[in-house]
């Protein structure tokens, strides 16, 4: 009999249509059925083995939540007959309901129910837990995941367990991730876990990959990638993370419309087995980067998100360094200046802050010049060491990139038909903080905010902890100034000021946006005296 191996995970919805994406262990009919009539049915396609769906939902009304049922060839597959969490549903918002957006990043798979979490609560897990014991309170209407959510580098040890009985872990690459069906593990390992099962069932999400859904430091530099191909695991690693992306994330970011005009979707749909038609697309991705677009845009009413690549898309030879090829670059403007009188609140997604801590933003600035060759070339190849050691690879290290991104946002931000607000939402370097840019020339009608929020449920060392700590402090500003000044490092667009933070943990923010005004919170996930866990608010304010 047909049953779901994983999902069903709600993915894109509007005001009259839904998808909802399962995997299955067999060929089979999907349906995703609604207790209001509306419905969707499909076959599944077969990418190395495996089984999906992604059914499109249509019939929806606006303004409702509806529960709903996948069946399978017929015959019911979720919810399970001894769930104990209530129903999973599909919820139409409408304007004047506001628009509640929670994001993060950075989720390391939570260890079996029982067994000891050496990194503390889960914040989507803890979520899911507050959802399920209110299911007529306040929710997401939309969960925003900006980057690792697997990591395909450090595994569990039930997975390293698992992959020893496939493969030598003495033959490179080890204790990581070596192809396709490794990273179906990782995808069970994390989506398994009941809580976020359910989670992902009820609440839609748009998701976006960072570095170690394919390796740490994914893209760093033109030296680093040319180690890499230099290996003879490394091709096969990156082929299977951009098709396993494609499969369990990319898809259901993707509106219906988006669906059908998609050639790979429709190639991969249309044969037996879809594998020879995703590896080609995921070889050119790796060829040719500028041939394929991550990059997507979703309108929730009067807010418009734009998720944003900043991983594959980047130019990485060092005289034409740039976190986004041309076209990508082109593609983001005209995206920020489509009828920008359409929407209030303007979310930038974009897995590495665009605002740093302002030492490690001169220290990035700094290390750009020396790999640049600012300093000659002894401080290049040090660069280079400094570079990969360090992790100096967010937008700061992309000087022009990061101007441009800037520029950009003073642009839409200025003037008549202005948003109320354009925050950059990111994640990546496991703390959350808030901070305000302002530029010399111009003053933004917009409210203008840079919202990073990290770890959804991963380690917190304290050498971080301190290290972010003094990186926002006067004295490592003094410092940062310093050495921006050895690399010759013109000044930045914009200057800003942390507002908010740091805070540490694992953690959620909440945007609340209605209207022309807009609310955020930050939530951390902590355990109670009772050994219960739950979501403490640790900051809560107006943005606008």
């Amino acid at each position: 009999m047909a049953g779901l191996r994983l999902g069903p995970l709600l993915r894109y919805t509007d005001g009259s249509c839904a998808t909802v994406w399962v995997e299955t262990n067999r060929p089979c009919t999907a349906e995703v059925r609604c207790a209001d009539g509306a419905r969707g049915t499909t076959r599944t396609f077969q990418v190395a083995g495996h089984h999906y769906a992604l059914v499109a939902v249509s019939g929806l009304t606006p303004g409702t939540s509806t529960e709903y049922e996948v069946l399978l060839d017929g015959t019911r597959a979720w919810p399970p007959p001894d769930s104990p969490f209530p129903p999973s549903v599909i919820s139409t918002p409408t304007e004047e309901d506001g628009l509640r957006v929670a994001f993060g990043s950075c989720r390391w798979a939570a260890p079996p129910a029982g067994g000891k979490d050496p990194v503390g609560p889960d914040a989507l897990d803890t979520l899911s837990a507050r959802i399920a014991a209110a299911p007529g309170g306040e929710r997401p209407d939309v969960l925003l995941l900006l980057g690792d959510q697997v990591y395909a580098d450090e595994v569990s040890d039930a997975t390293r367990q698992w992959i020893s009985g496939r493969r030598d872990l003495n033959e490179p690459p080890g204790e990581q991730v070596a192809d396709y069906e490794e990273y179906t593990h990782l995808y069970y390992e994390s989506w398994r876990d009941p809580e976020v099962r359910w989670l992902l069932s009820t609440v839609p999400s748009c998701m976006i990959f960072d570095d170690h859904d394919v390796i740490d430091d994914w893209n760093t530099s033109a030296a680093w990638l040319a180690d890499m191909r230099a290996t003879d695991w490394w091709r096969e690693r990156l082929m299977s993370g951009l098709m396993s992306y494609w499969v369990y994330q990319q898809l259901g970011n993707l509106s219906p419309d988006e669906l059908a005009a998609d050639p790979l979707y429709a190639a991969v749909r249309e044969t037996p087995d879809g594998t020879d038609a995703l590896r080609d697309f995921a070889a050119r991705a790796d060829a040719e980067p500028a041939s394929v677009r991550w990059s997507y845009r979703r309108d929730f009413g009067r807010t418009r998100l734009l998720m944003v690549d900043s991983r594959a898309a980047r130019v990485l030879e060092e005289d034409r360094r740039t976190m986004l090829d041309p076209g990508e670059a082109a593609w983001l403007r005209e995206q920020v200046l489509d009828e920008r009188e359409s929407y209030d609140h303007l979310l930038i997604g974009t897995s590495l802050p665009w605002l740093l801590p302002h030492l490690v933003h001169d220290v990035e600035a700094w290390n750009a010049a020396m790999c640049g060759g600012e300093r000659g070339a002894r401080w290049a190849r040090r660069g280079e060491r400094i570079r990969r050691g360090a992790d100096l690879e967010h937008w700061s290290a992309f000087p022009s990139s990061f101007d441009a991104l800037a520029d950009l946002i003073a642009e839409a931000g200025t003037g008549p038909g202005a948003p109320a607000t354009i925050s950059v939402l990111s994640g990546d370097v496991h703390h959350a903080y808030v901070a305000e840019p302002s530029w010399a020339d111009r003053t933004p009608d917009s409210r203008v905010a840079q919202l990073t929020c990290s770890p959804v449920h991963n380690s917190v060392p304290s050498s971080i902890r301190l290290g972010f700590r003094f990186g926002w402090s006067a004295a490592a500003r003094a410092l940062g100034r310093r050495i921006a000044r050895h690399g010759r490092c013109a000044p930045a667009a914009v200057s800003w000021r942390k507002t908010g933070g740091p805070w540490f943990g694992n953690q959620l923010m909440t945007l609340t946006l209605r209207g022309r005004s807009a609310r955020l919170r930050l939530e951390q996930a902590r355990t109670d005296r009772g050994g219960g866990i739950t979501l403490r608010t640790a900051m809560e304010r107006d943005l606008a």
